[in-house]
């Protein structure tokens, strides 16, 4: 009778030689879990609290920080509060808080649609990912703690209970894809307004460990703003008038940027700092639900009632592709101009 040892021998070599990979994906999900309890945990409420706006208003033809004071008049709605919790952007848009040169921030984002198995995307401003003043075109320059908490409004009590008993719970990124004409546009000016756009990509997160699908998402169309398009404007602005727990919303036809060579979209509104990165819904019947991303909020004149942002175009749809794609880190996309 033949022998049976060579026949098992191969079966315990090739069971051998599959013990790493089968460990291997556990293992990988169990780092990215210890990283996204990480930044949770960074985020106290207090540090939540103190968080900062990092906006940016144009004053004498630079651009300072906004001091709670971006974004006049002539639109239908210069700035309010979103009804009733209507449609799926009252659970799509939502506070981002992150780290960067030293100091705690805040802004907005938006959850869009992505093809990607296991991960999420969120839409925000480039200034709310990275440092374009300090990053000089580096890794170096993408935030950290980066944390995305959709529906913010929706929580029970504001900075008192953090992600464990907010509405949803948080998403933190694994990965920032910004466009390499904002990485190195060499501090907040008019190249970094063209390019002031930034994807993150999340993991699961939230109470239930699912991803941002479940609370819905917008897609991301280049090039569908045009001249007189009405845009529908969201965020959370935090300085002024505005207390920075309440989704808010302008409504109004673009105009151009004279003031930047007509480069840049703008909406009448009178949204403060916190509201960067917040999207822009164009083709929207104002239900909070149609629509597509076709902008967001970036920068304003300081005592001017308008908010301005990049038109989406090519570079756009790049970066957009990059964190759609299958990179799991921080990358900067296309070259600079």
């Amino acid at each position: 009778m033949r022998s049976l040892r060579p026949y098992l021998a191969a079966l315990f070599l090739l069971a051998a030689s599959a013990m790493p990979v089968v460990a291997a994906q556990p293992a990988a999900v169990s780092a990215q879990r210890a990283e996204h309890d990480r930044i949770t945990a960074y985020w106290t409420p207090a540090r939540m609290a103190a968080a900062a706006p990092r906006d940016f208003v144009r004053t004498g033809g630079q651009y300072v920080p906004a001091a709670g004071k971006p974004g006049g008049s002539g639109s239908r709605v210069v700035g309010a509060s979103w009804p009733n919790l209507k449609g799926k952007i009252s659970t799509a848009e939502g506070k981002v808080y992150f780290h960067m040169d030293g100091g705690d921030w805040q802004c907005s984002g938006t959850s869009t649609s992505d093809s990607r198995s296991g991960y999420s995307l969120v839409l925000t401003a480039g200034h709310c990912a990275y440092d374009e003043t300090n990053g000089h075109g580096s890794l170096n320059g993408f935030a950290t703690n980066w944390m995305f908490m959709p529906a913010w409004d929706q929580q029970p009590a504001t900075f008192s209970t953090a992600c464990t008993n907010s509405k949803y719970g948080c998403w933190t990124a694994q990965a920032l894809f910004v466009h390499n004409g904002f990485a190195n546009a060499g501090g907040f000016n008019d190249q970094a307004t063209h390019y002031d756009w930034a994807f993150a990509l999340v993991g699961p997160g939230g109470k239930s460990n699912t991803q941002l699908e479940a609370l819905g998402t917008f897609s991301v169309q280049a090039g569908s703003v045009a001249k007189g398009d009405t845009e529908y404007l969201y965020g959370f602005p935090a300085a002024g008038k505005y207390h920075g727990n309440d989704l808010t919303y302008c409504a109004g036809p673009t105009v151009e940027d004279a003031g930047n060579s007509n480069s840049t979209w703008g909406v009448a509104c009178d949204m403060t700092g916190g509201s960067s990165g917040g999207g822009w819904l164009d083709g929207s019947n104002g239900d909070g639900t149609s629509g597509v991303l076709g902008g967001l909020n970036s920068y304003g004149y300081s005592g001017v009632k308008f908010m301005y942002g990049p038109k989406f175009n090519g570079n756009t749809s790049a970066t957009y592709n990059a964190a759609n794609g299958n990179a799991t880190t921080n990358t900067l996309v296309g070259v600079a101009p």
